[in-house]
């Protein structure tokens, strides 16, 4: 089955400070028209097996073209209005979900819907909610494969640009977020941009969580993990959700991350024995000490163009390791792409 074609404007690129750890972003509005395809599969627990989603065709456009009768206020019966944002390539099935503290879709039709041969094709759905315990929203995700995280950056700051589009916010906002990794504000800048304060990261071994054994101040810190017979050289890092990062193995100290068959080597990293709630990996090259080049295998998620909190744990862990300073750029897969 075809659908039209679904194109959302880019964050511009991140500027991640780690006094403040922030990620900063702007994201264009756009225009639309819809139309409707059926979902079918198994029976699931919804009332409705066959749910009928109603495909969001973007196009950019100035904000005052934005009808105010625009797809983000309709509201048929049966029918799962979406729009797609991505951050940095990172791109989510964004879900105005504020009347309900249940999430519109199963995790099977989320599989589905972010199949990118024969659904729309996303890494993960995300979900505008009411807030809960005094927050003013909550945001929960489903993965590509119906997994639930407790957090993801870039999605947090396209549900941010979700929230001021639904709610026709204007000038510098911000508001708060109940999240699975705890509370989170996002701030919308005069600019149009997105600033998310990611919080501290937490490097305590049973908190990110890891059975490796910590090896400095009850953090693992270019400890050894044993991947297909390789000794890789890993720092643990918990930005709300868990993060191995390496740069390199014993065999070869200093990657080439456009080498790395990410396909193979990812799943391994995220079903290690070592991390009982699966991880986040991100694969390093180090370029200079204020210049890092990461790809990412996403935990639920595979290979994805970007990942905010991997970028964020990665700079944690080059400045662990000595091989950063406190200020640099960290340069992702969709980056690089766009700058050659």
């Amino acid at each position: 089955m075809s659908i039209a074609a679904i194109v959302s404007s880019p964050f511009t690129p991140s500027n991640i400070q780690l006094a403040s750890t922030t990620s900063q972003s702007s994201i264009s509005p756009f225009k639309s028209s819809s139309l409707t395809f059926q979902l079918t599969g198994p029976k699931s627990t919804n009332k409705n097996p066959n749910f009928k989603f109603a495909v969001t065709a973007m196009s950019l456009t100035s904000q005052q073209n934005i009808s105010q009768t625009s797809f983000l206020d309709r509201k048929e019966s049966a029918v799962l209005h979406f729009v797609k944002y991505h951050g940095l390539g990172n791109d989510f099935i964004m879900v105005n979900n504020l009347d309900s503290t249940e999430p519109k879709i199963t995790p099977e039709q989320a599989v589905k819907l972010c199949d990118r041969n024969f659904g729309i094709g996303a890494d993960g759905v995300i979900f505008a909610m009411p807030g809960w315990n005094g927050t003013d929203y909550t945001m929960r995700i489903f993965n590509s494969d119906g997994s639930e995280p407790e957090m993801c950056g870039n999605g947090v700051r396209c549900f941010a640009k979700f929230i001021s589009d639904l709610s026709n916010l204007n000038g510098r906002q911000s508001f708060t977020v109940h999240t699975g990794a705890g509370l989170i504000i996002p701030e919308i800048q005069n600019d149009g941009k997105v600033k998310v304060d990611m919080g501290e990261p937490v490097l305590k071994a049973s908190y990110v969580p890891t059975k490796l054994p910590a090896n400095k101040d009850q953090s693992v810190v270019k400890a050894k993990i044993e991947v297909d017979g390789v000794n890789w050289n890993v720092t643990c890092v918990s930005m709300g959700n868990p993060h191995c990062v390496t740069f390199g193995s014993d065999e070869n100290e200093n990657l080439v991350v456009d080498e790395l068959n990410l396909a193979d080597i990812g799943p391994k990293f995220e079903h290690h024995a070592v991390f009982p709630a699966r991880t986040n990996t991100e694969f390093v090259q180090v370029f200079s000490r204020t210049h890092l080049k990461m790809r990412v295998w996403e935990r639920g998620a595979g290979a994805t163009l970007a990942c905010g909190t991997g970028a964020c744990a990665v700079v944690v862990a080059a400045i662990l390791e000595g091989r950063s300073e406190r200020y640099r750029t960290v340069l992702l897969i969709y980056l690089e792409d766009r700058w050659r």
